[in-house]
């Protein structure tokens, strides 16, 4: 099973390769591309054997109108579609996102946040590439995040019903708090800024762990882990900031890829620089120039959509 950015990273050469004749140069770099690591020639292969299957690969990808990054990002969008609807045989490339979370309340998309005033009173946060349902009823108020961040200050509730974040690993119960959830790839994680929450993992809703004001978990549907401390400046993300203390490098680009399209990777021999800033995650091409500008790497486009970071 292909990870979605090395099937996006084949789209886009694809639609690069397609929309002119490609250079000396940039035939090197696509070779150099896919030598690199066995997971990229199996993604150039999805492309081709659809190409030659299904003929859905279109000539439009090659349109002079391609001249445009808009309309290049469009193409690449296109390609990345098909690779994601069909396998080799035409089988899903990976789990198809549920029909849930596709008809959610509340999405955002890469890099939008949104703040929401919920019908109690209490306030919601939705971070990047989020879908949440709401669903208040005279016996419970219930948040449902299907994937993705959410940051709920709570307010009080003359009904004294409880306010409950389900997400697919299980459930989190606020006790007059503000916290955070984030729900992604089979586990969730939770941070508490205020007051006090519980976990109870779904399959084993016995296994109650309590996380008070600056602790954080995270959890399965089978298990919690131990409690530890929330690091420094863990919800700026509401005021649009990355804040990072010591952290590395490779876990900083990891972070800003949660809000930019597109593929965004670090190579191994730079990971461990250190890094402490504060960085806004409104502008991630910014970001990826002071990171440069301040330690010995360089940062390679080789379109807006494809970017790595290389030693200097």
């Amino acid at each position: 099973m292909l990870d979605r950015n090395v099937l996006e990273a084949a789209a886009t050469w694809y639609v690069q390769l397609s929309a002119a004749p490609a250079g000396d140069r940039e035939r090197a770099a696509w070779q150099a591309w896919l030598a690199k690591d066995a997971r990229h020639a199996e993604a150039w292969e999805q492309v081709e054997r659809l190409q030659r299957q299904f003929a859905v690969l279109s000539p439009d990808v090659a349109l002079p109108a391609l001249a445009g990054v808009r309309a290049r990002r469009r193409a690449v969008t296109k390609v990345l579609g098909v690779l994601l609807a069909a396998g080799a045989t035409g089988a899903a490339v990976f789990t198809v996102e549920p029909l849930s979370s596709r008809m959610a309340q509340y999405r955002t998309g890469k890099g939008e946040r949104r703040h929401l005033q919920l019908a109690d009173g209490s306030q919601m946060t939705v971070n990047t590439d989020s879908a949440v349902d709401v669903n208040f009823s005279s016996a419970l108020r219930e948040i449902r995040l299907h994937r993705g961040e959410v940051l709920l200050e709570t307010a009080s509730d003359p009904a004294r019903r409880p306010l409950l974040v389900h997400t697919p690993e299980g459930s989190v119960r606020a006790l007059g708090t503000r916290f955070s959830v984030f729900s992604h790839g089979g586990r969730s994680d939770v941070r508490v800024f205020e007051h006090a929450v519980e976990l109870r993992p779904s399959l084993a809703p016995s296994a109650v762990l309590r996380l008070d004001a600056g602790q954080q978990a995270g959890f399965d549907r089978n298990r919690t882990e131990a409690a530890s401390v929330v690091p420094v400046a863990s919800d700026a993300w509401t005021n649009g900031m990355l804040m990072t203390l010591d952290w590395r490098l490779a876990d900083v680009v990891r972070e800003l890829g949660r809000y930019r399209p597109g593929y965004l990777a670090c190579a191994e021999a730079v990971g461990d620089l250190r890094v402490t800033g504060a960085f806004r995650l409104d502008d991630t091409d910014t970001v990826l120039a002071n990171l440069a500008g301040a330690l010995p790497i360089r940062v390679r486009y080789l379109t807006r959509y494809w970017v790595r970071i290389e030693a200097a």
